[in-house]
């Protein structure tokens, strides 16, 4: 038996002996493991109404040695939970294909609704003046993730200006566009298990460099936190092949909106400069150049190797 669901059986079995408070805080565990895995010792005796220093005495009366090592073991159990019974039942067909249009999504409201409970709020205003007011924005994220950077980084530049997306199939190529990071600058770090080491290398690279490292990831286990001084955390676990992903695009699409509120007459002035763009440069009809210049186009097929 793994050693960390040995604790939930440990408090199972521990529970008639416990006082009124930690009876109740055993009860709230039991039931709801994977939210106390992401809650502080005050968070969790305020969910449950016990104070902090029950919560404290809790871990201790199960022979661990404090608050932070209980809450490591669960945290262990949902990591656990994510990358092997859930994978494992859909890889194995365990689901009836009529279940799983049901069952995924409702597994992906349950990631948010996991994440609206655990996230810090504090952190979450931290982010947002952070982007806003630093010189330059620096966004990074590869594989599964590099969707998310490029929404965020589509969103960013119609809010503000000087917004990269770092794009790479190397680490040396990831340097090379991040040569002018500063203290000035923010850079956002985008990673979720299985993490990437290119994102990782980019968030050590721009903390030496001393700018603001704002990581998107998991939980506090992710190795992106290493480097960040900002983080937050959004539940994202693995079924099959596929990594879901909806409750860190919630997260983006709240730092986005709360941007917009921050200063919104700059979005407004920023849309309507690009709608009048759009009006000067408009076209009609399909989508195919009408070539005049017969030399123009002789020079366009040389440099794209389609020359008869």
């Amino acid at each position: 038996m793994n050693s960390d669901l040995g604790l939930l059986n440990l408090i199972r079995k521990s529970r008639d002996g416990f006082s009124k408070g930690q009876r109740k805080l055993a009860d709230y565990i039991l039931a709801n493991y994977e939210k106390a895995a992401f809650l502080t010792a005050l968070q969790l005796g305020q969910k449950v109404g016990v104070s902090e220093s029950t919560v404290v005495r809790f871990a201790y009366s199960l022979g661990l040695s404090g608050y932070p090592e209980f809450q490591s073991k669960l945290a262990d159990m949902v990591q656990e939970k994510i990358h092997s019974i859930e994978r494992i039942e859909i890889a194995g067909g365990a689901m009836p294909q009529e279940q799983v249009l049901d069952n995924v999504l409702k597994a992906d409201a349950d990631k948010i609704g996991l994440t609206l409970d655990t996230i810090d709020r504090q952190a979450f205003g931290m982010a947002v003046e952070d982007i806003l007011n630093a010189e330059h924005v620096y966004v990074v994220g590869v594989r599964s993730c590099a969707p998310l950077a490029t929404f965020l980084t589509y969103y960013l530049k119609l809010i503000r200006r000087n917004v990269t997306q770092v794009e790479s199939t190397n680490i040396s190529e990831l340097y090379e566009q991040m040569l002018h990071v500063s203290e000035k600058d923010v850079v956002v770090g985008i990673s979720f298990p299985r993490y990437s080491m290119r994102t990782l290398k980019a968030l050590e690279f721009a903390n030496n460099r001393n700018a603001k490292v704002i990581a998107i990831t998991d939980s506090k286990h992710s190795p992106m936190n290493m480097y960040s001084s900002c983080n937050l955390f959004a539940r994202s676990d693995m079924a099959s092949i596929v990594d879901s992903l909806v409750a860190p695009m919630s997260v983006i699409n709240a730092l986005i909106v709360a941007m917009c509120l921050k200063c919104d007459k700059q979005v407004i002035g920023n849309l309507e400069m690009l709608d009048s763009v759009i009006m000067d440069y408009q076209y009609e009809g399909n989508d195919e150049i009408d070539f005049l210049n017969e030399n123009v186009l002789l020079e366009l097929q040389k440099m794209s190797g389609d020359e008869e």
